[in-house]
């Protein structure tokens, strides 16, 4: 099911990462920003994979 967006703003992958990165913290209790720069680092075994659209 798609979510309708009530300000019509698209979402970026930075705000993507961000709501990944938070979500994660509060399952795992690491940080957000050590989860941030894990997602956006070159070393993921998924970085040839894109974000659905």
């Amino acid at each position: 099911m798609a979510t309708v967006r009530r300000n019509g703003k698209k979402l970026n992958s930075d705000t993507v990462i961000r709501a990944i990165a938070s979500s994660t913290a509060i399952e795992t209790g690491q940080s957000i920003e050590v989860i941030e720069r894990k997602l956006k680092g070159k070393t993921s075994k998924f970085q040839h994979l894109n974000l659905a659209q």
